[in-house]
């Protein structure tokens, strides 16, 4: 059984930087895309990126673009959110989620993370 293992997070000065991650513990994960997502205080939980499995496509949020960075390292099934220059607005809980390539829902995910960015 694969479990999604996250962290980092915490708070953080508007402006500053801060990295989460989130490792795949069980059976080999290269075949899967990930992505996180972000769950704002009172907000429904929504997508903010996401990386295909060979690492070749990316999504982001208009919020995030140029701010947020994803990657992954198949190497050690681990996949990483750079939050540069966060705002305020960015707070809430983050989880990573992990699904097979072809499939269209998210069907693994971690225990989530709460980010407050300081203003």
């Amino acid at each position: 059984q694969v479990q999604l293992v996250q962290s980092g997070g915490g708070m953080v000065q508007a402006g500053g930087s801060l990295t989460l991650t989130c490792a795949a513990h069980g059976r080999p994960f290269s075949s899967r895309d990930m992505a996180w997502f972000r769950q704002a205080p009172g907000k429904e939980r929504e997508l903010i990126t996401a990386i295909s499995w060979s690492s070749l496509s990316t999504f982001y949020k208009d919020s995030v673009k140029g701010r947020f960075t994803i990657s992954r390292d198949t190497a050690t099934n681990t996949a990483y959110l750079q939050m540069s220059n966060p705002k305020p607005e960015d707070t809430g809980v983050y989880y990573c989620a992990a699904k097979p390539h072809s499939a269209r829902d998210y069907d693994l995910w971690s225990q989530g993370t709460q980010v407050t960015v300081a203003s």
